[in-house]
């Protein structure tokens, strides 16, 4: 661990207390203009994820509708009826979205692929940099809105599915996260992720509101139009 993934995990609740987690049931809604653009307007309201923190693995429900639950792992997606008979799934989702741009379109499949592993990957950062395989590179400061802020280049392992290989995580002096710069293929945009409203669920961090806006070379600012809102309401630590 680099010095500054010491500082953040301690400030997010320590990695020995997330190493006693085994499973987060997270309230959630994933909503905005990005989704209208996929063909999902409705994006994933008011949503109940149950998430596996020892492997890339999300299951959500109500999904697609009332009395069916939607199941993400890595190499797969499927949907039950909520007693375990399947409905509806696909081998290898990822490769859906070869060739796509910011105006194609998503199918619900596509919807739950891309909502599930974000949603992985941002409630277990900065725990999961102390995973095998993760490359990290502490970057000169960064200064935004008069405050200084730690920044963090991380390269990914190809086992965790995520937007992009390499990203750039910021955290205040304190450790706390505080935005996250990355391009997404399946999505079809360069963004930067604000992270905001910290709180306390079972002695672990999170963010409860996030919003994804568009970056350009010229950087990227909070003011900007909201591509994606992410608010949660509850998290349940096990």
């Amino acid at each position: 661990m680099t010095d500054l993934v010491d500082l953040a995990a301690n400030a997010h609740g320590g990695l020995s207390r997330w190493n006693e987690v085994r499973e987060l049931a997270v309230q959630v809604s994933l909503t905005g203009p990005m989704y209208v653009i996929k063909g999902q307007p409705q994006g994933m309201a008011n949503v109940s994820m149950h998430v596996d923190t020892r492997v890339p693995s999300i299951d959500v429900s109500p999904f697609p509708t009332t009395g069916h639950v939607g199941h993400f792992r890595p190499d797969r997606t499927f949907v039950s009826d909520g007693m375990g008979k399947l409905l509806d799934e696909r081998d290898r989702p990822r490769e859906t979205f070869a060739g796509h741009i910011l105006s194609s379109r998503w199918d619900r499949s596509q919807l739950l692929y891309f909502n599930a592993y974000a949603m992985w990957n941002y409630l277990s950062t900065p725990f999961m940099f102390t995973r095998p395989g993760f490359q990290l590179k502490e970057l000169d400061p960064h200064r935004e809105n008069d405050t200084l802020w730690h920044r963090l280049h991380v390269t990914f392992p190809a086992d965790i599915p995520t937007h992009c290989r390499e990203q750039i995580f910021y955290f205040n002096q304190d450790g706390v996260l505080q935005r996250i710069d990355y391009v997404t293929d399946v999505a079809g945009g360069v963004a930067a992720h604000y992270c905001y409203d910290h709180m306390w669920f079972g002695g672990i961090l999170f963010p409860t509101l996030r919003r994804v806006v568009r970056r350009t070379e010229d950087g990227a600012s909070p003011s900007t139009p909201t591509a994606i809102l992410i608010r949660i309401t509850d998290v349940l630590v096990r």
